[in-house]
């Protein structure tokens, strides 16, 4: 009898950086008898993909990169993916740096196993590492898997479900030996954790559990699949990718537990009947070979030409052994690259989405920033090309155009991330470019009132220039902006001049004493004077000009200082440690508490000068293993002293 192939499942394989995630990648493929090409690119601060095959079933494998400052990309694969495989390093010292990614799972509720790699250097006992990753999600992680330990070295592993023992071989499969006897306990001890966690949703193997009735392997591994595919639990196994050890029996889980194509898309609310629907959740500009879209298909079968929504696709082609190859067409679960989407953004959805849920992960808030120009400014125009180019490609990377200082400035996740993108229009766009600390947009504002009276005559042939007025200039409440009072009686201003008066006035407060815009200012038009033949709104903008150039020195000007309302966020053994940080850079601590949907987390609530924000994430993640961020937002302007006052009259930049 003829069976259809099942549809392509897609693995999406995270982890933080430096756990070994890519090497894990290479090694499923090679597993799989399908090696990364010679040439691939594989690792990195991008997103991979590579098809193949495996027990003749196919599979997508999503490279995620681990860096903290790449998680946008991690995010947008959990958006897509069916399974994820977590892979976290066997140091228990190590499992808060995970932290983020299993929030991120929890958040998506997407089912994953852990791959607890380089087991071959465990020093403890895998399940204190179990623990320690346990503290950051609310999903009960089982050991799956327990090592067996000779002479304190890793040999092989108890499987908990089918108690039997395997002994690793490096580049093979581990083939099976018996169970030592001081293995019997610990092997004991983690099966009686698995079984509680699944009946904690089974009444019925919670019924045997207590009649101490034994359940059969069948059942176990029946209760485990539904329960991962519910994400009610999450499987733990071991390993060390580059040995090739563990990775045949982490495929065989994945085959067992990663849902279908069909299921997934049902997760989704998706239809099972009507016409191709997709999702972008990458974009490529790719040279020569134009923009390429990386999506899921969620319902097939998508041939090529075909036109989703007013936009033709224009090739497909998947990625056998991380290689690109063009297809006709492609089925339901697959993920593919499409060609000429060219109005299409990543995240967006294409086809009858009638019911469906597809939600896309927001950007995350920019933490770094840097201002950049061109060394030559020949190449402006380029660069505004690739900046265009470089945002499409990364919803983490914002760009724009101060209006307060007039810098092109480039915000994102960190220092590496910056420097990626600086680097990628370098050498993918031919322009090279200088980058500096963004400028503080400072303001300045003045503590008393002036009067100042100035007039404008000039006879140079002809008709003249007159004008006269008399100003009154105050401060206002911080915040209140500008203001324009008219208090002209008896005509000693024609009606016809005063809005003149007052639009010169505001553009006069565009520049300060100091060289930045005044705010909070009155400026009341008291009295003045015209000459029936020679006054002209642009005397009295003139005049105006003039009256606010003299009065401001003489308002007592003052420098002010943007600050932000700032929410740290850090496990919260590096709370304090957060606090004074903030304190350190001139922050006022407003509070702490717990952060919302992150247990073991906390959030610091404080008042903090922009200025003092500039480089701030990079000590935080100094202090927090990497893992503490912030947002931000403004929160009012306060008088400047010292360094800050002196950074304002520099120019705003350190």
């Amino acid at each position: 009898m003829h069976h259809p192939q099942p549809h392509a499942r897609t693995v999406a394989i995270l982890g933080p950086y430096g756990t070994g995630k890519s090497t894990l990648f290479e090694a499923m493929l090679a597993a799989a008898g399908h090696p990364l090409k010679r040439g691939v690119e594989r690792g990195g601060t991008d997103l991979h993909m590579a098809h193949c095959l495996f027990m003749h079933e196919p599979w997508t494998l999503l490279d995620c990169p681990g860096g903290l400052e790449y998680g946008h990309a991690a995010q947008a694969a959990l958006a897509v993916a069916d399974m994820a495989v977590l892979v976290c390093d066997a140091d228990e010292t190590r499992a808060a740096t995970a932290a983020p990614l299993l929030h991120a799972l929890d958040a998506s509720a997407m089912p994953f196993v852990v791959f607890l790699n380089r087991i071959d250097g465990l020093a403890g006992r895998a399940g204190d590492t179990v623990a320690a990753l346990q503290a950051h999600t609310r999903r009960p992680l089982v050991l799956r898997q327990v090592p067996i330990l000779e002479s304190g070295i890793v040999t092989g592993y108890v499987d908990v479900v089918s108690e039997r023992a395997y002994r690793y071989r490096k580049g093979a499969p581990s083939f099976v030996i018996g169970i030592p006897s001081d293995m019997r306990a610990p092997e004991k001890e983690a099966k009686a954790g698995l079984m509680e966690a699944l009946a904690e949703h089974d009444d019925t193997l919670l019924e045997q559990l207590i009649e101490d009735i034994v359940p059969s392997t069948a059942e176990i591994y029946e209760r485990l699949h539904h329960d991962q595919a519910e994400s009610l639990v999450a499987g733990v196994l071991l390993g060390a990718a580059d040995r090739a050890w563990g990775i045949h029996r982490l495929w065989k889980a994945l085959r067992h537990d990663a849902p279908t194509a069909e299921e997934t898309a049902a997760r989704h609310g998706v239809a099972a009947a009507g016409g191709a629907l997709v999702q972008v959740f990458r974009t490529l500009n790719a040279g020569h070979a134009g923009r390429l879209s990386w999506a899921r298909v969620w319902r097939g079968p998508l041939k090529d030409g075909a036109v989703l929504d007013g936009h033709r696709v224009g090739g497909i082609w998947k990625m056998p052994a991380g290689e690109a190859a063009k297809a006709a067409e492609a089925a339901t679960g697959d993920i593919v690259a499409l060609g000429r989407l060219e109005a299409v953004a990543t995240g967006a959805v294409l086809g009858d989405a009638a019911g469906a849920r597809l939600p896309f992960p927001a950007p995350p808030p920019a933490v770094f920033a840097v201002a950049i120009t061109t060394t030559d400014h020949k190449d402006d125009v380029r660069l505004s090309t690739a900046l265009k180019k470089l945002a499409e490609e990364d919803p983490a990377l914002h760009v724009q155009m101060d209006p307060d200082t007039g810098e092109t400035v480039l915000a994102g996740q960190g220092e590496m991330h910056l420097r990626g993108v600086v680097e990628r229009i370098a050498a993918a766009y031919a322009v090279k470019v200088t980058a500096q600390t963004p400028k503080v947009a400072f303001r300045e504002s003045i503590r008393q009132k002036v009067q100042q009276h100035a007039r404008l005559k000039r006879q140079t042939g002809g008709h003249g220039q007159f004008a006269d007025v008399t100003l009154e200039i105050a401060p206002r409440e911080r915040g209140a902006g500008y203001k324009f009072v008219d208090k002209i009686v008896g005509g000693a201003v024609p009606r016809n001049y005063i809005p003149a008066v007052g639009e010169a006035a505001e553009e006069a407060l565009h520049k300060g004493v100091y060289g930045h815009p005044v705010v909070d200012v009155e400026v009341t038009l008291t009295d003045g004077g015209f000459h029936a033949v020679d006054s002209s709104d642009m005397a009295f903008r003139t005049a105006t000009r003039m009256a606010i150039a003299e009065a401001l020195p003489l308002a007592g000007p003052m420098l002010l200082e943007p600050i932000e309302h700032v929410s740290v966020s850090v496990p919260a053994a590096h709370t304090a440690a957060a606090q004074r940080l903030l304190t350190g850079r001139r922050g006022q601590i407003l509070g702490f508490g717990d952060r919302d949907g992150w247990p073991g987390w906390n959030d610091v609530q404080a008042l903090v000068p922009q200025a003092e924000l500039q480089d701030m994430i990079l000590e935080l993640r100094s202090l927090t293993q990497g893992l503490g961020t912030f947002t931000h937002r403004f929160a009012h302007l306060a008088e400047a002293h010292g360094a800050a006052a002196q950074m304002a009259v520099a120019g705003g930049r350190r």
